[in-house]
């Protein structure tokens, strides 16, 4: 098994969304929950994440990326009564922003 087929096992294994984008905000990659989870799934690989959202979180996504470029590891974006949603850098070896990905954080039920 090749390093990158065992990352991808990996990743299916989790239960919650992990959605992939560059510096350009094109999806490169979505795990099985992520796929399951967002309207229109597998067919949203290599599209602009921007063309998924309303004006409001195309706002809140570029925002987010300055700090990530800045130097922010990690954002809170939005909640409801399931999730937590931060937007997470994904930095090379020496430090350069590479991308991004949306990381969901289960909500205890009250």
């Amino acid at each position: 098994m090749s390093d990158i087929s065992l990352l991808a096992a990996i990743l299916d294994s989790l239960p919650e969304p992990i959605l992939v984008a560059d510096t350009d905000h094109v999806i490169r990659y979505m795990n099985r929950a992520a796929i399951a989870h967002y309207k229109g799934g597998e067919t949203l690989l290599n599209q602009s994440l921007l063309d998924c959202h309303n004006s409001r979180s195309r706002e809140i996504i570029l925002q987010v990326l300055e700090e990530l470029r800045s130097g922010a590891e990690e954002r809170f974006i939005y909640e409801n009564e399931r999730y937590r949603v931060y937007m997470r850098a994904i930095r090379s070896a020496d430090g350069r922003l590479l991308g991004y990905y949306e990381r969901y954080e289960r909500r205890l039920a009250p």
